[in-house]
């Protein structure tokens, strides 16, 4: 079994493994003609459940041929022009690279020795980031497993920095379109759902910064706190951006923690003609950004940014057997800091992989102009598809996008009742998925089934989003039209 340990004597093993690994998911790439095959869980499960897990093949090329049954023949394709669904990304090659070597070399970045120059580069991009973003010379962060994670370290700070020994007063602000682990946070904090105010949206799905002051002068005349404005760069649901200048200036006012989640938009800080969509993220305490989806990365590849790096204190907590007291080794904490730079002490990880690797061999190969560009076609072609569907009477679109997100219904030219176009909608999605022709999200708009392209696929043209419309037309009007068949008879 120690021929399956990768080291010195197998590095030839290594070599022929992983490029023939390599090989067969090159071949599923070129040759997928479209994103998905339809398979159903039904018919999937079983295949995956025929594997005896206690009787192993013993080959890498046995593996990878059940593999392919089990896993790559029925995979979800991001990097096909016509998944058009989640916040999931085509990947750049430099960052696949930087996969490939972060996998092999096993690096744990919770402290220093056990990952030396790989601290030094998560540091590097970090300083990288908050410089984009302009936090300022005492900025700092760490990288987590993406968005979730960010804004969970980011509110425990928050609520720290409050200071108020009774949880019950304290008030997370956000929009009704902010991302849902806001409120899944709250309650992780031992703040309950309760504690987050949602602020209504303006007809571009922006927080309201009137309404916002309203809140929060009610907050403070009920003797609660405001612990956190959470606003949001980049809505999940339709890529809007909140007045981040407007909110800095009410969080200043009434000294709360102001949070951008910038999870989907922190692409615009790589972007050479969108940066400004950005302005007053700089005066932020934290802000989220997830470079797994508009920085074209694999997952996961995230970071929780703070304007003051002594805030990540309050996720400190200190081992004898990893990161121990500075006194303990008769350093001063400053001095310590600088001798032992122990990312664990930022993190609310422990064990953590080199996921900052791939985001360097991408800056290093094509530079953050090359990823703005990527960022900026998309966005681009959301503007294109957000005209085709204007244009197309069988279509309602709900916004002009600020990032590269349409959200719209189909409506078909008969009457039928909202609950008939509901259905019709949902059915459109799920026999478009079924087909495996193409994938695209779904949501709910003021109660009503709304469908969703999430545009993040630079390969994806205007032909591609008409053709997927045409599709879905299609399978709406089939399920319309046999739905009155049967109402009729």
């Amino acid at each position: 079994m120690r021929s399956h340990l990768l080291n010195d004597t197998t590095a030839e093993s290594y070599r022929r493994s992983v490029t023939e690994g390599v090989e067969r998911v090159a071949r599923k790439l070129s040759a997928a003609r479209a994103p998905f095959t339809g398979v159903t869980p039904a018919e999937l499960a079983p295949v995956v459940d025929a594997v005896d897990l206690d009787r192993p093949l013993g080959d890498p090329s046995a593996a990878l041929d059940e593999l392919e049954s089990v896993y790559l023949r029925d995979a979800v394709y991001f990097h096909h022009p016509r998944y058009l669904g989640h916040l999931n990304c085509p990947v750049v090659i430099p960052a696949v690279l930087g996969e490939a070597v972060l996998s092999a070399v096993n690096s744990s970045l919770d402290t220093w020795d056990q990952s030396a120059g790989a601290t030094l580069i998560e540091r590097k991009l970090i300083d990288w980031t908050t410089a984009r973003i302009g936090l300022g010379p005492l900025a700092d962060g760490v990288f987590t497993s993406g968005g979730t994670q960010s804004n969970l370290q980011a509110l425990l700070l928050a609520r720290e920095e409050a200071g108020s020994t009774d949880l019950t007063k304290l008030r997370i602000f956000s929009s009704e379109c902010s991302h849902f682990s806001v409120q899944k946070s709250a309650q992780l904090l031992g703040l309950g759902r309760d504690a987050v105010v949602s602020v209504p949206v303006d007809r571009n799905r922006r927080m309201q910064s009137v309404v916002l002051a309203a809140e929060l002068e009610a907050c403070r005349a009920e003797g609660l706190i405001p612990m956190a404005i959470v606003a949001t760069a980049g809505t999940t649901d339709f890529g809007s951006i909140d007045p981040l200048p407007e909110i800095a200036a009410l969080a200043a006012e009434y000294g709360a923690w102001m949070h951008v989640d910038a999870a989907y938009g922190c692409g615009l800080l790589a972007s050479r003609t969108r940066r400004h969509l950005l302005d007053g993220i700089e005066h932020a305490d934290s802000v989220t950004v997830d470079y797994h989806k508009s920085f074209f990365q694999p997952v996961s590849s995230s970071a929780v940014l703070v304007r003051d790096g002594a805030t990540l204190r309050h996720a400190t907590y200190h081992a004898d057997y990893l990161n121990p007291l500075p006194q303990a080794l008769g350093f001063s904490p400053t001095t310590l800091a600088e001798q032992i730079p122990n990312q664990v002490d930022k993190s609310l990880q422990t064990t953590r992989r080199f996921d900052a690797l791939k985001l360097w061999m991408t800056l290093r190969v094509m530079g953050a102009d090359g990823v703005g560009e990527l960022f900026d076609e998309v966005c681009d072609l959301a503007r294109e598809g957000h005209a085709l569907l204007a244009a197309d009477p069988r279509y309602d679109v709900v916004v002009e996008p600020q990032l590269s997100t349409l959200v719209y219904r189909y409506v078909p030219e008969a009457a039928a009742s909202p609950e008939d176009v509901d259905r019709a909608n949902l059915h459109a999605r799920k026999a478009l998925f079924a087909s495996g022709e193409a994938v695209v999200a779904g949501t709910k708009v003021d109660g009503r089934q709304y469908l969703k392209f999430t545009l993040l696929n630079p390969e994806t043209t205007p032909a591609d989003i008409a053709a997927v419309l045409d599709l879905i037309a299609g399978h709406a009007e089939q399920y319309l039209g046999e739905n009155l068949v049967h109402a009729a008879s």
